[in-house]
């Protein structure tokens, strides 16, 4: 396959909320280390970092998470061809072919797509790297292929693919797909065989999925050429035109095209897979200890069996009970059945729907920007504590705000504060007092991390009270 080029599609926009209180709309689980040291997204990196086998990949992601793309991606030393943002959410037909255009405009027409989702988990054995090269001849010859997971069970959070295929036989046609079963229907296609897991995952002529696009769901061909057409550069980043996105139908590649299309196959799969899509499907994919626990961070456990404990922040003790999941934040605690997981999302919705909670579905106490981040520390009638990291070298913008005045007490590093045109150093253990209206900013010179403790003081302390007039990373 060495003369066909093959172009990573990672798609990276989704909130992922049944893996709630971790998983957040600012910081959603495909950017979350779930299953090791690096997160999914990262993990789905590595996957596609070959450049004997692979092209630069394309990252389609919510503008929300560009700068997190960016930092994750650079932090794997993996160069990205281009970062699309996409500014308003339309699933995943219209994303996949703008990705399609922006393939063919940096490495031509005859490319070959993979499109990885990049919040699942993988085992890359020689059976993938086999299925893929078959995945890749297939789409090259001019069908649009799926990859269908071996099942392992009755499952009824995944939609099914019905087709006569073997693992290891290469691609055969799609006889029909089927959505997401109850238990009853799923038992009764496993017991039938034929049926696959659909695991979302694809490899398609760039040229071929384009021209069935323009058959079967033109408005998402037009939406997606204007888009791209219409997009504009925005430093590392392609920023897709928002008129013209927002013109596509919000609706899945799978409605949009494989379910129409003559040109669908299979390539039928046993390798290790997981969506990851809610607590007890993380709890599947990890070590368990021999009472069937997997547990994570500071936690005590005593007569617990079958059961997912987490928590990133206070020590959880949990005695005497099964089959539980117990995550822990540091703003928010899960507690549900690991058997129902499934039902976190409604949870969340609900959450979501109480204007008191719908914060807690959003955000996390720790906000991540592309300069560092800070943590929430405590909030009061007109006070509110901050903790703020900054990164080596980089500087927060040149800003003012209407309602707050600010002290800051450098706890590590070096700071160096600019109010009103001048600049002063400080170092640990000093304090500066930012007036209510001045122009300010602080950047970190040195070379290790700054940390300092931020007490805002005011009639409003709302995150939206920023007039920024300087900004090295484009935020207006």
């Amino acid at each position: 396959m060495s003369n066909i080029v093959v172009v990573p599609v990672v798609l990276a926009g989704g909130q992922g909320t049944r893996l709630w209180p971790m998983s957040r709309a600012a910081r959603p689980k495909q950017f979350l280390p779930l299953t090791g040291p690096t997160s999914l997204f990262q993990r789905t990196l590595t996957r596609v970092s070959d450049s004997a086998r692979y092209a630069a990949p394309i990252v389609v992601t919510n503008t929300e998470y560009r700068f997190i793309v960016a930092e994750q991606a650079a932090e794997m030393g993996c160069p990205l061809a281009s970062i699309m943002l996409e500014p308003v959410a339309r699933n995943t037909a219209v994303a996949i072919a703008a990705a399609a255009v922006q393939a063919q405009n940096l490495f031509g027409h005859s490319v070959v797509l993979h499109v990885l989702p990049s919040d699942h988990d993988v085992d890359t054995t020689s059976g993938y790297w086999h299925a893929l090269d078959e995945a890749v001849a297939a789409a090259h010859a001019g069908q649009l292929v799926t990859f269908g997971i071996q099942p392992g069970s009755a499952e009824t959070g995944f939609g099914y693919i019905k087709c006569d295929a073997k693992v290891g036989e290469g691609a055969r046609p799609v006889e029909r797909f089927v959505e997401k079963p109850n238990l009853q229907r799923a038992e009764e296609m496993l017991a039938e065989g034929g049926y696959y897991w659909n695991s979302g995952m694809f490899v398609i002529g760039a040229s071929t999925f384009l021209a069935e696009c323009e058959s079967l769901s033109p408005e998402t061909l037009v939406a997606a050429r204007n888009a791209t057409q219409q997009a504009q550069k925005d430093l590392d980043f392609l920023r897709l035109d928002e008129a013209a996105f927002a013109m596509a139908p919000n609706i899945s590649v799978d409605y949009a095209i494989f379910e129409k299309t003559a040109k669908a196959a299979v390539v039928a799969v046993d390798f290790g897979w997981s969506d990851l899509g809610s607590w007890d499907a993380v709890w599947k994919n990890a070590p368990r200890d021999p009472a069937g626990n997997v547990s994570k961070g500071p936690v005590t456990l005593e007569g617990v069996s079958n059961s997912l404990v987490i928590s990133d922040h206070a020590h959880v003790a949990v005695s005497g009970v099964e089959d539980v999941t117990v995550i822990a934040t540091n703003d928010a605690i899960y507690v549900g059945r690991l058997s129902a997981a499934q039902k976190v999302g409604e949870m969340v919705k609900q959450l979501k729907a109480n204007q008191t909670t719908s914060g807690l579905t959003e955000i996390h106490r720790t906000a991540y920007r592309p300069w560092g981040g800070y943590s929430s520390v405590l909030n009061g009638d007109r006070f509110q504590v901050k903790r703020l990291f900054v990164k080596p070298g980089k500087k927060l913008s040149l800003q003012k705000h209407h309602h707050r005045a600010e002290h800051w007490i450098v706890v590590r590093g070096t700071a160096e504060v600019t109010i009103d045109g001048t600049v002063k150093t400080l170092s640990e253990n000093e304090s500066i007092y930012l007036p209510l209206g001045c122009v300010h900013r602080l950047a970190n010179p040195g070379k290790i991390e700054l940390e300092l403790i931020e007490v805002q003081t005011g009639s409003y302390l709302g995150e939206d009270d920023i007039i920024r007039i300087e900004d090295e990373f484009g935020r207006s």
